[in-house]
């Protein structure tokens, strides 16, 4: 997926493993109705993405052509070859997928995913085309500034400490303890990690690279967000009028940037 222009908003969600297959093309045919009743997404100014279990793929693929909707897959393996029960990135790119989740907190703790791991996956599909969503966060709260510079080692470590690889990510911030919370981590928490992330990205050219927030984020989150460049929802959005409502703030939210 070509990154679109900086200023662009990102609105995704994950099915992860909550629905079967039946459900979630009913599902995914209602996402593609709240998206095109929203004819404003046309102009590329917020970009929605769906990213469903791995079997969904070809058929998502196909009920998503003409849409502004971007498919993308949950993992990936390393690399082609001898990896049983693996998905390639390049079999990922054949069947449509552009973008692709890497690093999620729940691979990290129960699939042992290792910072090496992550990153021979970030390579692997930026060789076979692909965006990688980089997922990143602190375990507990911390001190903003912490929290930033745990962020900043996770995304060093994934792309092996090269930069030029970064300005090809998208990075999704979620900060591990929000998850599956109640409530998101607050907006002005959010914000202060993210502007003094991009403080240290800017190092390296990279202030301006997508960041979007991931963790219980809900409708009335994104107005309230500074810096940031769009939600990756969970559950909430399985109601896809919910996703509609948040696609709605972030056209609003697009409209006052410049």
């Amino acid at each position: 997926m070509k990154l679109p222009a900086i200023d662009t908003l990102f609105i995704g969600v994950s099915t992860k493993m909550y629905m079967g297959y039946a459900q979630s093309l009913e599902w995914l045919e209602q996402l593609v109705a709240e998206v095109d009743a929203r004819p404003a997404l046309a102009a590329g100014r917020v970009v929605p993405f769906v990213i469903p279990s791995f079997p969904v793929l070809p058929a998502a693929a196909r009920l998503l052509v003409g849409t502004p909707l971007v498919l993308g897959a949950q993992n990936c393996s390393w690399s082609d070859g001898p990896w049983t029960g693996e998905v390639s990135p390049s079999m990922l790119g054949e069947l449509g997928v552009s973008l692709v989740e890497i690093g999620h907190a729940e691979r990290r703790r129960y699939f042992a995913e290792d910072e090496a791991m992550i990153a021979l996956k970030v390579s692997a599909a930026v060789d076979a085309g692909l965006t990688p969503l980089l997922c990143v966060g602190e375990p507990e709260i911390l001190d903003p500034a912490a929290a930033a510079d745990t962020v900043y080692r996770q995304i060093k470590a994934a792309v092996s400490g090269d930069w030029s690889v970064a300005s090809q990510l998208v990075i999704a911030y979620e900060p591990v303890w929000a998850i599956g919370a109640p409530e998101p981590a607050s907006a002005e928490y959010v914000s202060h990690v993210v502007a003094a992330l991009r403080g240290s990205l800017s190092r390296h050219g990279l202030s301006r690279t997508p960041i979007i927030y991931g963790g219980s984020a809900k409708p009335g989150l994104l107005p309230q967000l500074n810096g940031v460049s769009g939600l990756f929802l969970g559950r909430f959005a399985h109601d896809a009028t919910n996703f509609g409502r948040v696609l709605d703030e972030a056209l609003a939210v697009s409209r006052t940037r410049p």
